[in-house]
């Protein structure tokens, strides 16, 4: 099965950690490019892009300073068909990812995702109190995808935010 290649490089300022590809992402080879995904419209909602992003313009996201991966390379149709070992392969690539990178900012696109690689119960939106990686902020945001029932509003919030910390905290 096909995967999504990162979108990666040493120093982004963000790097978007999702749950794995879906198998429309896949097929297409680029990330968020399920028709009912917000996360290339809340990226432009929130200023952090100067337009909305095409799915397949995801390696253009590495000229503003960001990137894109995955806790789970694997695609599938729903995230509830990722494997408590694929989750723990996934843990470790992920760590190795963002200790070799070192973004200024992990941001973890959903809750699930940031729960799944801090194995933290309790989790809510923004910026974490601690990092699973030293030196490496944690923002959470909420899915982006379009079965998640938060309010639009709500998820513009949080992209805003996140924005709000990129642009003006001192790394």
């Amino acid at each position: 099965m096909k995967t999504v290649p990162d979108v990666i490089r040493p120093s982004l300022t963000i790097l978007f950690i999702g749950f794995n590809p879906s198998l429309l992402s896949a097929e297409r080879g680029h990330h968020f490019a399920g028709p009912s995904n917000r996360f290339w419209g809340l990226l432009y909602d929130a200023g952090l892009t100067e337009r909305k992003f095409r799915p397949e313009e995801d390696q253009k996201l590495l000229d503003c300073g960001y990137g894109i991966t995955n806790i789970v390379a694997r695609p599938t149709k729903a995230a509830a068909e990722i494997t408590r070992a694929e989750y723990e392969e996934g843990r470790i690539e992920l760590r190795k990812k963002l200790t070799e990178y070192r973004p200024k900012i992990a941001c973890y696109v959903g809750i699930g995702v940031y729960r799944q690689f801090s194995r933290l119960s309790s989790v809510a939106c923004g910026l974490q109190p601690a990092s699973v990686v030293t030196g490496i902020r944690d923002f959470v945001v909420s899915s982006s995808s379009g079965l998640n029932r938060i309010p639009l509003d709500q998820q513009r919030f949080w992209f805003g935010e996140l924005k709000t910390l990129a642009l003006f905290s001192p790394f």
